[in-house]
């Protein structure tokens, strides 16, 4: 009698979230009988989900930064199943009937399913068929209650998330005429530079987006702009005349977005120190949400300064007052275009080194070996031996592509350290009555 009451009960569950009554009930039967093994970890499975939609041409709305749906997601999956564990404060909503036994494994499922159909309702199908492979491959814990968990905080999550500024129309730009001023790069002009209302999305853990805005960038007279500008002008420029075949490698090979590869980093190194749901929710919760203020704060930054792209700057053939800074009407990126928003400071930087920064402080561990893909050049992989490299690397690409200068990458490599560490120290902390490492 009480499996046929479980039954009924998770039937009535998934009939919430969209799955199919008529066929639930006996799925859900052959499931409690004999679950599957885990062979992924539920934190990981969606987050894979997650990034096959994203990669998805048309799927992600192209005024709305992804980060935020990874932030959304997994600061879900990590409340849900720390309602159950409680062994370290919430983000910011704590189901306080949830029971010790509950399942882990199907609140985490029940509320990355439940956000990602309310974020990509083209999915649906996908995502209920998704639901049920977890609820297949589910820890022993108690199923009912544990899907019950993960929709009560997604529904909450995804409320206190609704008016966030998100969906604000982006801000019309005008591009600027002096020495220094962003400009249309070549050769794919843009009209509208990218997320120019993002820096007014509430943050998820920074109270504004300004809080560690860097200072800003160079004098164009100055020796430290005329080195940052001849070292791009030679390293990153299209023709490969001066760069090493590895060097331009590396800057195609990071030519992608680069929060992507940050999670897929992550995958691995979680799976490395095989760690348990509720370690992986609190990493991927803390990667996640730093990387999406990141991206916050430094649209704030590009958009107080306005500085001028690289293939801009050295197109101009003007010396600018500046004797060191020789122009070529001719010079084009290695990568061919530029990201369509302005220069200072580098993304890529930001979220690398808050990435690297969260990671190390969670795992308690830089020393990993790692093969990372490129998202642009299929196939091809490349190794490392520390997050730390990894950073270094991904930040370094941006000059060798030729879109960024150095003084963008180490402001940004600074604002995403700054924000690692606030976000780190103040959230998702333990509440003293466990060890804190990973297991």
């Amino acid at each position: 009698m009480r499996k046929t009451v479980i039954i009924l009960t998770l039937t009535a569950i998934c009939a919430l979230t969209g799955i199919g009554a008529a066929s639930q009930s006996a799925t859900v039967a052959d499931r409690l009988e004999k679950r599957r093994p885990a062979a992924v970890n539920p934190v990981v499975q969606w987050n894979r989900t997650l990034l096959a939609i994203v990669r998805t041409a048309g799927a992600q709305p192209s005024t709305i930064h992804p980060t935020r749906s990874f932030a959304i997601m997994h600061a879900a999956i990590y409340d849900a199943v720390n309602s159950i564990e409680r062994s370290h404060r919430p983000y910011m909503i704590r189901v306080s009937d949830a029971p010790r036994d509950a399942s882990q494994d199907a609140a985490a499922a029940a509320a990355a399913h439940d956000v990602l159909v309310a974020l990509y309702p083209a999915f649906k199908s996908s995502l209920d068929t998704e639901l049920q492979d977890s609820i297949g491959r589910a820890d022993d814990g108690n199923l009912t209650e544990g899907l019950r968990i993960g929709q009560i905080v997604a529904a909450r999550l995804l409320a206190a998330r609704q008016d966030d500024g998100a969906a604000s129309a982006p801000i019309p730009y005008t591009f600027g005429t002096a020495p220094g001023d962003y400009q249309s790069t070549p050769p794919n002009f843009q009209k509208q530079p990218q997320f120019t209302h993002w820096a007014r999305v509430t943050p998820f853990a920074l109270p504004r987006a300004d809080l560690f805005r860097p200072p800003p960038p160079p004098a164009l007279t100055s020796d430290r702009y005329s080195d940052a500008f001849d070292e791009v002008k030679t390293l990153g420029t299209a023709s490969g005349a001066t760069s090493s075949a590895d060097q331009a490698l590396t800057g195609r090979f990071w030519n992608g977005p680069i929060q992507n590869y940050w999670n897929e980093i992550a995958q691995s190194v979680t799976d490395a120190r095989h760690l348990r749901t509720a370690d992986r929710a609190r990493v991927f919760a803390l990667l996640d949400l730093t990387i999406a203020d990141g991206v916050i704060a430094l649209y704030d930054a590009k958009y107080t300064y306005n500085f001028w792209r690289p293939v801009t700057a050295i197109r101009s053939a003007v010396s600018l007052g500046n004797p060191e800074t020789i122009g070529d009407p001719n010079w084009l990126p290695e990568v061919g275009n530029t990201p369509p928003d302005p220069s200072y400071p580098g993304a890529h930087a930001v979220v690398s080194a808050a990435a690297a920064d969260v990671l190390i402080t969670t795992l308690k561990r830089d020393r990993f070996v790692l093969d990372v893909t490129s998202e642009v050049l299929p196939g091809v992989t490349r190794s490392f031996r520390s997050l730390s490299d990894v950073a270094e690397e991904a930040t370094l690409s941006r000059i060798f592509a030729g879109v960024h200068f150095r003084f963008d990458e180490t402001a940004g490599r600074r604002l995403g350290e700054h924000i690692a560490d606030f976000v780190t120290d103040s959230f998702l902390t333990s509440h003293g009555d466990k060890d804190d490492d990973p297991r």
